[in-house]
Formats: C-alpha cells, sequence, structure tokens
C-alpha cells in the first residue's frame, strides 16, 4: 500500500506544481500510522525527526470534511510551528481522503511554483479539483487495504477456530480415554494383574495416538517452513507426519512443480491440510493421495480419498461446508479456481488451480 501512495503524492506533486506533498494516515494514538513525503530529501527527513503529531492543520483536516487553501500556512491561527530542519513553507492546499462520512487521512501540497497573486495562494480552484481526484484513489487504496487486512483477520479466526475444534475432537477425548483406560488398570492391578497388562498396553497406545495428533496439530501451527523450505518440502513433512498419525495411508507425489509465488503456495498449504482433515477425521477412508503438478505456467494440487464420500447439493442445501467456503476463498484470492467432485460410497476429490505468477 505504501508504494500506491508515494505514486499519488509524487503524482499530485508534479501535476500541480508544488514544492512539497505529503499524504498521512492516523492512527489511534495521536500519530500517524503512514506518512509519506515527496519533496524532501532523505538527509532532510532525517534531520526533520520523529513523524508529526496530529495537531494544528493536520488534525483540522482529519476531524473535519473541509478542503483547506490558505495563502500562507503559518499565518494561520491553528498554526503550531515545526521543527528546525523543516523546510519553510507559504502557500498550502490541503484536502481530507474520506470514505463516506469517515476521513481516512489527509493530502497535502505546499509551495506553488509559479506567481502568487497579491496577497492570494498560489493554488487554485482547478488545483483542488485535480487534488480531489487524487484523494478518491488514495480513499480506494486505503479502503481496499483496510478490507484485505480484516479478511486477512477472518482467516486467522477461522485457522485457530479450526485447530481448536481439532484438538477437541482429538487430542481432549484421546486424552479423555487415557485417564479411564488409567483408571481401570489401577482398579485391576491387585485382583487381576492379567487384565491389568492389557489396560496398561491400551495406555500406551493411546498416549501415543494423542502425541501424534498432538504433533500433526503443531504442524499446522507453523507454516513459516514455507519461507525456509517451500512448498513442496513443507507439504511432503506435513503428509509424512499425518500418515504416521492416522490409520489412513496418506502418500504425496509432486511432479514439476519447483516454486510459485508466496502467497500461492500458502494458499495451496492451507487448502491441502483443510483437505486432509476432511478426508482423516470425516471421510472413514483408508487411503488419501495428495498430488502436486505443473499446469501450464502454473501448478494443480489435488486431494483425493476413498473415504464415504458426500452430496456436494445436499451439503450446500444443509449449510454445513465442510471447510469448502474457506477453501474456495483461498483458491479465489490468489487467481485460482477450487473444484470438488464427491458422491455418497465414491470418495471426494478437491482439485486447486493457480496460473502461477
Amino acid at each position: 500500500m505504501r508504494d500506491v501512495l508515494k505514486t499519488i503524492v509524487v503524482s499530485a506533486r508534479e501535476l500541480l506544481g508544488a514544492e512539497y506533498a505529503a499524504l498521512g494516515v492516523p492512527d489511534d494514538h495521536g500519530g500517524f500510522a503512514q506518512f509519506v513525503v515527496d519533496g524532501v530529501s532523505e538527509e532532510q527527513w532525517k534531520a526533520i525527526g520523529p513523524l508529526p503529531r496530529q495537531h494544528g492543520i493536520l488534525a483540522s483536516m482529519l476531524h473535519s470534511a473541509r478542503t483547506e487553501r490558505l495563502a500562507d500556512v503559518r499565518e494561520d491561527p491553528r498554526f503550531e510551528g515545526w521543527p528546525s530542519a523543516h523546510p519553510e513553507m507559504s502557500d498550502f492546499l490541503g484536502m481530507p481522503i474520506r470514505d463516506g462520512e469517515e476521513t481516512l487521512g489527509a493530502l497535502f501540497l505546499a509551495n506553488k511554483n509559479c506567481p502568487k497573486p497579491q496577497g492570494g495562494c498560489g493554488f487554485t480552484e482547478e488545483d483542488e479539483a485535480l487534488l480531489g481526484i487524487f484523494a478518491q484513489h488514495a480513499a480506494l487504496a486505503l479502503t481496499n487495504a483496510r478490507l484485505y487486512e480484516r479478511s486477512r483477520e477472518l482467516t486467522i479466526a477461522e485457522e485457530r477456530s479450526r485447530l481448536a475444534h481439532e484438538l477437541h475432537d482429538a487430542v481432549s477425548q484421546k486424552l479423555f480415554s487415557l485417564r479411564l483406560t488409567a483408571q481401570a488398570a489401577a482398579a485391576l492391578v491387585d485382583r487381576d494383574p492379567g487384565r491389568a497388562k492389557g489396560e496398561l498396553q491400551q495406555v500406551a497406545a493411546l498416549a501415543a495416538e494423542a502425541a501424534d495428533e498432538l504433533r500433526a496439530a503443531v504442524v499446522e501451527l507453523r507454516p513459516a517452513g514455507l519461507d525456509e523450505d517451500g512448498l513442496v518440502a513443507t507439504l511432503r513433512t506435513q503428509i509424512q507426519v499425518l500418515d504416521r498419525a492416522h490409520s489412513a495411508h496418506v502418500t504425496f507425489d509432486c511432479t514439476g512443480v519447483r516454486a510459485l509465488p508466496a502467497a500461492q503456495e500458502e494458499a495451496m498449504l492451507r487448502v491441502a491440510q483443510e483437505a486432509l482433515h476432511n478426508a482423516l477425521r470425516h471421510s472413514g477412508a483408508t487411503r488419501v493421495c495428495v498430488l502436486l503438478q505443473k499446469l501450464g505456467q502454473g501448478a494443480e494440487l489435488s486431494i483425493t480419498d476413498d473415504g464415504s464420500g458426500f452430496d456436494t447439493g445436499a451439503v450446500r442445501r444443509a449449510g454445513r461446508h465442510l471447510g469448502l467456503v474457506s477453501m474456495k476463498h483461498r483458491a479465489g484470492g490468489v487467481g485460482g479456481r477450487l473444484t470438488v467432485e464427491s458422491a455418497p460410497g465414491k470418495g471426494t476429490t478437491i482439485t486447486m488451480e493457480v496460473p502461477g505468477g
């Protein structure tokens, strides 16, 4: 987003013939989350010091919908001065960046590069109209960035909810069974040592299963491996863990895929995790095959199981999505598409295609 805002600021300064231009996006603490400038060198910017606070003319534009066109900003009663290294500014044009009734930031210019009218501002009404176009572009960029951030937060919340559900379904139930079996073994030690030995063997098996379940969940919590190992190695490692943790045989094969854009690799990993979760927890599958292969300039990921399958139409009508909405959202978010083939008793194949970068 900062690159987009920088382009807006540079273009506004050049097209309106100003010496200086800036765009500020406020935070919730009296400062600025983003502050982009043009016309000031790196050395000057460092000498000026910390980012400005929300005060004076800046605060006025952030708290009202009024555009400010001033002959000399220093003579305005709201002017509160600036640091000693700050360049001198006189005529000033400032405009709030608005989304409906909400102010998202402020865009402003200073020192028009033209002869000033006697006692007036160098910036004209035509300049104000042109700056309004730039402010609209900035509003679109900031609104899109907000929507992206909210979408990302919802995705994180969905991941946490899914993992919590998996931990409850798998590990918690295993631990509950483990406790009951241990209690039964303790009660049998004196009167039936043979049966007690059998119960203790069951305790060991349940403990091993719980450890594997927990390890599989932890693997899903650590997609950071993508940064170091890439999608192919990360998928292979996680599928090896799942193969050990479940009775179903889980395999992975890869042909022709080396690396994809980071966003596509993360989306593919998450889709694979969701599809594997469904296959191993709900389908009763004895075999799950994961295939990643080259498709044109992109790649295709497929997860196929021999489980119970389901009626895709009935699932939609009943409002039960089995994570399909989330998977389709992930695929669409990186320019790809997701298809689901399933029928009762016929298993399920989930395929994700991405175009590459």
